[in-house]
């Protein structure tokens, strides 16, 4: 297991999103909700984009991966933005929900925190790599039950 701090998990925010100024410029992002919407306004402040879009896929809860599930999508202006639209995450773990929100803004740059094997061919841009069997624990779920 893997505990991520607030301050872990900003600088290496704040790193992806330097990384990506020499993918951009990006006129829009998407934050892959929950966990992207923390990283995702991170990264924004660092490319200066005031954008921001969310899309929330359901694929897992605590003991299972299930029926994956678009349960807010995106705008269609902004999905059709191909190379000048950003997606973010926390994590990019077996690629189930990259999958589907790549299918859906394509040409997208995608960008995440973490990455584990299964899905790091999935992103584009990633700070760092753990190994598929690492559970990682975010600040924000510290004591918090899903």
């Amino acid at each position: 297991m893997l505990s991520v701090t607030w301050e872990q998990f900003h600088r290496d925010a704040q790193m992806l999103g330097e990384q990506l100024k020499a993918a951009g410029p990006f006129d829009a992002i998407v934050a892959i909700t929950r966990g992207g919407l923390v990283a995702a306004a991170i990264v924004a402040r660092v490319l200066r984009v005031r954008v921001i879009e969310t899309v929330s896929v359901v694929s897992y809860d605590r003991t299972a991966q299930g029926e994956v599930r678009v349960v807010k999508g995106i705008a269609p202006d902004i999905a059709a933005m191909g190379k000048r639209l950003l997606i973010v995450d926390d994590l990019v773990d077996s690629g189930t929900t990259m999958e589907i929100v790549r299918a859906l803004c394509p040409g997208a740059h995608v960008a995440t925190v973490y990455a584990k094997p299964k899905g790091r061919a999935l992103a584009d841009t990633v700070v760092s790599e753990v190994s598929q069997d690492t559970w990682i624990v975010f600040p924000w779920e510290d004591g918090v039950e899903d």
